[in-house]
């Protein structure tokens, strides 16, 4: 089931959703918009491997935007830090977004129950676009769980991606080997 608007705010008062910053405006009517903030990360090499450490190289989006280019997978973040407790968050490009060409994830769009950072976003393009730190970037949709969690995954001792963070995070990929 998903939430609609209430009942996000409603689990936002229980404590079973956190939003920072929330801004009332940007929440729809079973979504809530989030925000590029202001970091994107790029490998350092061209050829990436499963097994290995692949370091990213950071920037900073200058006010006058940055034009991604086709060929290259961007790491981006969201502006907003989210905890979810007794939701699956699932985060999904906003149409206006996809109508420019753009996609911010290639297979990672749903957390998991007790996610508690940024999102990492993995962002391509069709064609050079400009983007800019601050605008809408996707939206976080919610569903509701059915049973107990025995294992949140903020108390995982083995999750790769707990460190609380405003920058994208490359592929821990390596740490499963």
């Amino acid at each position: 089931m998903i939430l609609t608007d209430q009942k996000i705010l409603e689990a936002m008062e229980a404590g079973e959703i956190v939003i920072e910053p929330f801004r009332r405006e940007c929440l729809g009517t079973n979504s809530y918009d989030v925000h590029l903030g202001k970091y994107l990360g790029v490998y350092c090499d061209r050829i990436l491997d499963a097994k290995k450490h692949n370091p990213i190289e950071l920037m900073e989006i200058p006010s006058d935007g940055f034009v991604l280019q086709p060929g290259t997978l961007y790491l981006g973040v969201t502006e907003e830090y989210t905890e979810t407790h007794a939701t699956v968050p699932f985060l999904e490009g906003k149409s206006s977004v996809g109508r420019l060409g753009i996609d911010i994830h290639a297979t990672a769009g749903k957390g998991d129950v007790g996610f508690s950072n940024t999102w990492t976003l993995e962002i391509s393009c069709a064609q050079p676009v400009r983007v800019y730190a601050g605008m809408p970037i996707g939206q976080l949709i919610y569903f509701r769980i059915d049973g107990r969690v025995e294992n949140y995954y903020n108390r995982k001792p083995d999750a790769k991606y707990n460190q609380r963070t405003d920058k994208p995070v490359e592929s821990m990929m390596w740490k499963n080997f």
